[in-house]
């Protein structure tokens, strides 16, 4: 694998550009979430946050699907067949009258973007091994955090002059240009006398592969555990600033300062890890995480809201550790999955994103007048990442002690 260590520029925008139709497609919508919600007669501010966790229910149950079929056909035909999934749910979205038409709208979008986001990392796998495909991975998470620094910026503007339905439009444009790229440059990583025989027992057979690597196991449920208390950063970020803080107008510019911190973190990690190592910075990013938001608990236990300068400051201290971790987590997954890159990338996004869904909602619904219980489940999920580490870390030296 050493021949094919060589960063390609275009290469890595493109990966990060399949994964931006995904942050696209949620984070522009945050500022239009109140304006959704009385067009579709909610009567629940609370029920807003299912338009944002619920496309990631649908992120996770896709990669079930097109991850094994693109170990057998190709990652290329895939990913189009998945953005043919998001076109369709699109036009679901923007048609709808009815709240539960637009939850399932949302769900088939997540299962269509499904394909470009779990098959960008595949095609990392395919093309990177070891630390320095953390690094590769690191930078694609870069790119793709510049995403949330612009987009409810993009959504108040078409709020503003438009309506909630141009996001959507807006979101199919770009996709398409994107796919379009895609089609045209991208050239398929994964060659046919590497693709697994299609047949029946193609998936039951990715997963008991799957499960024999217990550290892949394990990184994967770190994940679904980071991803899980940041999940509900992302679906009550909205509630939280405009109607905790009374700060709407201000709402998109703390969320892109914020999304700043976690590209910051995720550009020192690709130019760190090379030297150091994705397990001893993704350990040390997870007792960072961990101190911060028990530090916050303690200070704040009253239940009383600090004030905004005070909060954005931990924000952007939590988010910090995030970046290190969101790339490391990933990459230390799929380090011994490369033959079944596939469906190794669709398990861990499945197991991650079908754990953070349930966390976020539940954690989500305590997140009416203060943001103290946000933090507490950043602190308790964060605790439960560093016992894993410390489990994995064991493992290992028992291992070398034998």
């Amino acid at each position: 694998m050493q021949k094919t260590q060589t960063f390609k520029f275009e290469f890595v925008a493109l990966m990060a550009s399949l994964m931006s139709i995904v942050a696209l497609s949620i984070d522009a919508l945050l500022p239009a979430l109140p304006d959704i919600g009385t067009t579709l007669h909610i009567t629940n501010p609370n029920d807003n946050q299912l338009l944002i966790t619920m496309i990631f229910l649908g992120l996770g149950f896709g990669q079930l699907i097109f991850g094994p079929l693109s170990d057998s056909f190709g990652r290329k035909p895939i990913v189009f067949i998945g953005f043919i999934v998001f076109i369709i749910a699109s036009i679901i979205c923007v048609t709808t009258k009815s709240f539960e038409v637009m939850i399932i709208g949302r769900i088939l979008q997540g299962i269509g973007l499904s394909s470009p986001r779990s098959l960008s990392i595949s095609m990392v796998r395919d093309s990177y091994s070891g630390d320095y495909m953390a690094k590769i991975v690191s930078i694609v998470v870069m790119f793709f955090i510049l995403v949330p620094v612009i987009a409810p910026t993009l959504g108040t503007f078409f709020l503003y002059f438009f309506n909630w339905e141009a996001i959507f439009y807006f979101n199919l444009v770009i996709g398409i240009l994107i796919m379009f790229w895609f089609w045209k440059r991208q050239p398929e990583t994964l060659p046919k006398e590497k693709r697994i025989k299609f047949t029946s027992h193609l998936f039951t057979n990715g997963i008991k592969e799957f499960f024999k690597y217990p550290e892949a196991i394990a990184y994967t449920l770190v994940s679904g555990f980071i991803t899980g208390s940041f999940m509900v950063y992302l679906s009550t970020s909205q509630q939280i600033f405009e109607s905790q803080y009374n700060l709407a107008d201000m709402f998109p510019y703390i969320f892109a300062s914020l999304a700043i911190s976690i590209g910051l973190a995720t550009y020192l990690n690709s130019t760190l890890v090379v030297k150091f190592g994705m397990m001893r910075i993704g350990y040390m990013a997870t007792i960072a995480y961990c101190f911060v938001s028990i530090l916050y608990v303690m200070l704040f236990w009253s239940g009383n809201n600090p004030s905004v300068y005070v909060l954005v400051g931990f924000f952007a201290l939590q988010f910090f550790a995030v970046g290190f971790l969101f790339g490391n987590l990933r990459a230390l997954a799929m380090q011994p999955l490369g033959h079944i890159a596939g469906i190794g990338a669709a398990l861990n996004g499945f197991i991650s994103t079908v754990m953070a869904v349930p966390i976020a909602n539940y954690i989500g619904s305590f997140v009416k007048i203060s943001v103290l219980p946000l933090f507490m489940g950043f602190s308790v999920f964060g605790i439960l990442s560093l016992l894993v580490f410390l489990f994995i870390k064991n493992q290992k030296r028992a291992v070398s002690l034998a």
